[in-house]
């Protein structure tokens, strides 16, 4: 590894994976919503997010967040002078969404306005191999191939190991994972395939896709019989109280999830819209909540709870 290693994280997901990898110490930056783990939280902030933080409700977001992206604004703010001042040799970003990180032209042209070589290394998986590739990419930029590789290997195991104990189950319940309420959107890219994992099935979900707006009236004629609240960027406590706050329409009583009181939340911040080391937990999560005859409950009470 050399010394002059320096890591700027552009990503929460990143930062997580640096950690991981034993490379905590090599981090000279992380964004403002890098919480995990706790010693993240210490080093400077070279992000701030352009949201007014008095915005509480999910509607609120969606609107301001859509009409941003669409007049071409990001709804983030890059640091230049401190990007300057701290000189990482190594920048982890992505291109993949621009609601979940500073623009990668952004990053770009900050980068490129230092003096000297540096690595920009933009992280893209869309499914579960991808994030385990994007660990050793990782790994291998700051240089670190075998430690990734021993990361990588065993949340393979994990992943395995829950699937197998998974396909035991009689049946494949019909999944509903909400990735917004307000205005309901389907999970992405890699949460259908996490489902399908953990033995049910995401009809409405496409894997490998971004999650996408769908209508109340399909999510009726769909008739969920487990539903997952996982609203992007929301800790447990923040989908509980948006919850609480929902004014759903008529469909929502009649569905099959709601009858039978399957109507889950969970930390989708730490466990599922984060394509980092804890998307193995996100899994056995899922297990427990999908099939609760096979995986009795290990996960901490932060990590999801049953709605009443």
């Amino acid at each position: 590894m050399g010394t002059g290693l320096r890591i700027c994280s552009l990503l929460p997901s990143a930062t997580e994976i640096v950690f991981a990898l034993g490379l905590g110490d090599r981090l000279v930056a992380v964004t403002h919503e890098c919480d995990y783990p706790l010693e993240a939280t210490r080093l400077p902030v070279i992000t701030r997010s352009t949201l007014d933080h008095g915005m509480r409700h999910s509607r609120e977001i969606h609107h301001h967040i859509a009409s941003a992206l669409h007049a071409g604004s990001s709804i983030y703010a890059l640091d230049h002078a401190l990007l300057e001042r701290l000189d990482p040799t190594l920048v982890l970003t992505q291109e993949l969404c621009d609601v979940c990180a500073v623009s990668y032209d952004i990053v770009q042209q900050a980068v490129h306005s230092l003096r000297g070589t540096r690595t920009i290394l933009s992280l893209e998986p869309t499914s579960l191999g991808e994030i385990l590739r994007t660990i050793q990419q990782v790994g291998d930029a700051a240089d670190v191939a075998e430690t990734a590789r021993t990361l990588v290997s065993t949340l393979q195991q994990q992943v395995d190991r829950i699937a197998a104990e998974a396909k035991s189950a009689n049946v494949q319940p019909r999944v509903f994972a909400m990735e917004w309420l307000d205005p309901p959107f389907t999970a992405g890219h890699w949460v259908p395939e996490m489902i399908r994992l953990a033995g049910g099935r995401d009809a409405l979900a496409q894997a490998g896709a971004p999650s996408s707006q769908v209508a109340w009236s399909g999510i009726a004629d769909y008739d969920p019989e487990i539903i997952v609240l996982m609203p992007c960027g929301f800790t447990l406590e923040r989908t509980v109280e948006e919850f609480t706050q929902m004014k759903f329409p008529a469909e929502w009583r009649r569905l099959n999830a709601v009858h039978e009181g399957r109507v889950y939340a969970v930390n989708g911040s730490a466990y599922f819209n984060r394509p980092g080391p804890r998307i193995g937990e996100g899994l056995k999560i899922l297990a427990e909540v999908i099939h609760p005859e096979i995986f009795p409950r290990t996960t901490p009470p932060q990590a999801w709870r049953r709605l009443g």
